[in-house]
């Protein structure tokens, strides 16, 4: 039957008086003709029918998924699908008599239609990653990673079935060929190979989630993870900068991820002052009494006084030598301030570690540290409470009669004569 249809032309041209060779080949070119007007046909056909049904289908449901399938043209590509079914079924049949053309054009549109099934693919891949980070629980996984690990994979039997219909050989001999060759791909595609490993990494461990704080003091990097695919880390700094940084690099290289503050009850803060070591005494017992008009540390000094006297007492401490026995010092009643301060202050977290301690000095004098976790984590926020808390302890230090070292200025080195 289908001889008939499509040799109608030759049957045509040879009760004219033509040749069997002018026959053929008009039978041919009037064939294609038809061939691409049946093809134009048919996909203009299709494809309105299956955007048509997408679009209806679309709107109807409330799932966002097949909305995501239209924006990535799977329709589009199915559309083209379908005609070069139809071409590759008739191709034989048109090209009967012309066995090497036909070979050549029917691996020709072979190929093209495993690229067409890879396209497909690939646009309900991007369709379902689209929607996967839509949804809480993937929001922060890297869903670009493991679309990229399948593509890469598809493509690789994609490849080498286009070798095997060019070529008509078997897989074995394909994979014997990669066998020999394989030295050469794996430095052809070594930061591909690192980074596919890197993401399997990252995933499993947890290490880096998309939308998570991190430094990375080797790239200048200090923001936050707004992409995560097979090759590149992308990190949005703080300055709106972007910084690419290699998947690889995360698992080789040391970084810090703030993700861990984030999900705790508090921001850290760490800073300290430097006490002038000469400024720093024993008081006396005026002085005391002067220093218990300060509400926060009144109540503490009348029974720290009341111990340290009794102590002094009982065991006949010689006090007309103030180092003689137990004695209060400027400096550690100021560190008991801090510490009475940070406890009523608003914007400190009570259920997490808070002190004013006391480090190693140095030639610049004795740093005296607050180590507390503020309850707000936002940065702005952070950095006002933070601010708000050493400022108070700066105008606080003169009221102990102690000092703030700083580097001595022109004005404090020279003087007019």
């Amino acid at each position: 039957m289908s001889e008939k249809i499509f040799n109608w032309t030759y049957t045509l041209f040879k009760n004219w008086g033509y040749s069997e060779t002018v026959s053929a080949y008009a039978n041919l070119f009037v064939n294609i003709i038809l061939l691409v007007f049946c093809v134009f046909i048919i996909h203009y056909i299709f494809r309105k029918i299956l955007i048509e049904i997408f679009g209806i289908i679309a709107l109807r449901t409330k799932t966002e998924f097949d909305d995501l399938l239209v924006a990535n043209k799977t329709a589009k590509y199915i559309a083209y699908l379908i005609p070069l079914l139809f071409v590759n079924f008739i191709v034989p049949v048109i090209m009967k008599k012309f066995v090497y053309w036909e070979g050549i054009f029917s691996k020709g549109i072979e190929i093209y239609i495993v690229i067409l099934v890879l396209w497909i693919i690939r646009s309900i891949l991007n369709a379902i990653k689209d929607h996967l980070k839509k949804l809480p629980d993937f929001s922060d996984k890297p869903i670009d990673s493991y679309v990229q690990v399948v593509m890469i994979i598809l493509w690789v039997f994609g490849i080498t079935s286009m070798i095997l219909i060019i070529f008509n050989t078997s897989i074995t001999n394909i994979f014997a060929t990669f066998g020999a060759i394989s030295a050469i791909v794996i430095l052809i595609f070594k930061d591909t190979i690192l980074g596919f490993v890197a993401s399997i990494q990252v995933s499993v461990n947890d290490l880096v989630r998309i939308g998570d704080w991190v430094t990375f003091e080797k790239f200048g990097a200090d923001g936050d993870v707004i992409e995560i695919n097979l090759a590149t880390v992308k990190v949005q700094n703080f300055d709106k900068t972007t910084t690419t940084i290699p998947t690889y690099s995360l698992i080789s290289d040391s970084f810090k991820n703030w993700r861990g503050m984030q999900n705790s009850g508090g921001r850290r803060i760490k800073r300290s002052i430097l006490i002038k070591v000469n400024s720093v005494r024993f008081l006396h017992t005026d002085e005391l009494e002067g220093l218990k008009k300060i509400q926060l540390i009144s109540s503490y000094l009348e029974h720290r006084q009341q111990d340290i006297e009794k102590y002094n007492l009982n065991n006949n401490i010689d006090k007309s030598l103030k180092i003689n026995g137990r004695n209060m010092t400027n400096l550690g009643i100021f560190r008991k301030y801090i510490n009475q301060y940070l406890a009523t202050h608003p914007g400190i977290n009570k259920d997490m570690s808070m002190m004013c301690r006391h480090l190693q000095p140095t030639e610049k004098g004795i740093p005296i540290e607050v180590y507390a976790f503020s309850n707000d984590k936002r940065w702005i926020n952070y950095e006002y409470i933070m601010a708000d808390i050493f400022d108070h302890i700066i105008a606080s230090v003169p009221y102990f009669d102690l000092e703030i070292y700083e580097l001595p200025s022109g004005k404090g080195i020279f003087t007019e004569e």
